[in-house]
This record gives structure tokens, C-alpha cells and sequence, in this order.
């Protein structure tokens, strides 16, 4: 059973339809205590990094997913999902985040004569720099969907496992650390690429030993 947390925005439909496509049981919960006993927690993502930290905090999420991924099982945030794991956010004036991760999220900043649409949106290569359970049967260099203006920055760059080019900058855009897994990118949007990514979630033990 995957638990989909349901911070009051989020793109949760779309993620919960997906799991039902590929036969992946699934339950949306706003509940702390059920989101510590779950056996997997999806954090979804379309909003703003300030209004979704305020709602975590109101609802006692916040401490929930900090105790949840340090209980050792699989956690995957999915685009604000992976921005807000970190210690702070550009976006609304600067944020102030959940620190699961070392870095930044910065916003994209293009030179003048590189005319480049901000949201970065669309079907965009995503390029792998690590195995991970999680891209089992997943070819490199498989199109992903992206909707983001900001993009992650580790700190450490070795728990970087995946990039994609837009533009003149290539950013991070899948991230690991033990149990913890996030994508800049839509899997619930990218069709067969991202429905198989979905898939070896849902059976994932937790670690990083690729198969």
C-alpha cells in the first residue's frame, strides 16, 4: 500500500490514477500518525514551497515525514515534493524547508541573449549518472515530464542519480539518500517511462542496490 500525502494542493489525482493503472494499491492521507505507520509515502508536488511548508507545519506533517524517512522506509517526493526535502527554497522570497537534504533550490536565471521559457515545461531527456532500483527497465536517456521553475542543488553531489539539460544549465533532477528518492519530474505524467518507475517503487525495499 502507498500512501499519497494530501497537503491540501499537490497533484494527487494524477498520481493516485496512476498507481490504479498499474494495479498499485493506494490511500490519500493528511493524518501524521497514518503517515508514520505507512509502508510507503509518496509526497506529490504542484504548489509553492512557503504555502506548503506553512500547511506541514499546521497539520503536524512536517515532524511525520522527518520521522517517516528516518524510519528507513521508501519515501519518494515528486517535484515540489523533491524541493521542499531541502534546506531552502529561492521561491516566495526564500523558504525555509524540511532539511532532509543537504542544498538549495535555486530559480533558473538564463543570460539575457538566451531566451528561454520560465516554467521549464514539457518533455525534456533525463539522463542517469547511477543505477537505482527505481530506473530498473528504464532506458537511459527516456523522456520525462517537467513543470518547475526552481531546480534542486545537493550539496553533496554524490547523492545526485539523475540530470537533465535545459537550456545552458543542467541541474539535478532525481536524488537519493537510503530510503529517500525524489524526481524534479512528473513520472505520473510521463506516460510508460515514468508508470515503470512508479511500478519499482511500489516494490522497493529501501536501498540503494541497484539489480
Amino acid at each position: 500500500m502507498i500512501t499519497v500525502i494530501d497537503y491540501g494542493a499537490g497533484n494527487l489525482r494524477s498520481v493516485c490514477l496512476a498507481l490504479e493503472s498499474i494495479n498499485v494499491p493506494w490511500t490519500i492521507s493528511a493524518d501524521p500518525k497514518e503517515i508514520s505507520a505507512a509502508e510507503r509515502v509518496i509526497f506529490p508536488g504542484v504548489g509553492a514551497a512557503a504555502s506548503a511548508i506553512k500547511v506541514l507545519q499546521e497539520k503536524g506533517l512536517e515532524q511525520a515525514i522527518k520521522d517517516y524517512v528516518a524510519s528507513g522506509k521508501p519515501f519518494l517526493g515528486i517535484c515540489l515534493g523533491t524541493q521542499i526535502i531541502f534546506n531552502f527554497s529561492e521561491e516566495d522570497q526564500g523558504t525555509e524547508c524540511l532539511g532532509l537534504i543537504p542544498g538549495n533550490v535555486i530559480h533558473f536565471d538564463f543570460p539575457q541573449d538566451e531566451k528561454r521559457s520560465v516554467p521549464h515545461m514539457g518533455w525534456n531527456q533525463v539522463n542517469f549518472s547511477k543505477p537505482h532500483p527505481l530506473f530498473k527497465d528504464i532506458e537511459n536517456g527516456s523522456n520525462f515530464y517537467f513543470v518547475h521553475s526552481y531546480y534542486p542543488c545537493p550539496e553533496d553531489k554524490t547523492m545526485a542519480i539523475a540530470s537533465t539539460d535545459y537550456g545552458s544549465i543542467s541541474f539535478t533532477c532525481a536524488i537519493t539518500k537510503n530510503n529517500l528518492i525524489a524526481t524534479q519530474f512528473h513520472p505520473e505524467k510521463s506516460g510508460r517511462h515514468g508508470l515503470q518507475l512508479l511500478k519499482n517503487f511500489s516494490t522497493w525495499d529501501g536501498t540503494n542496490n541497484a539489480k
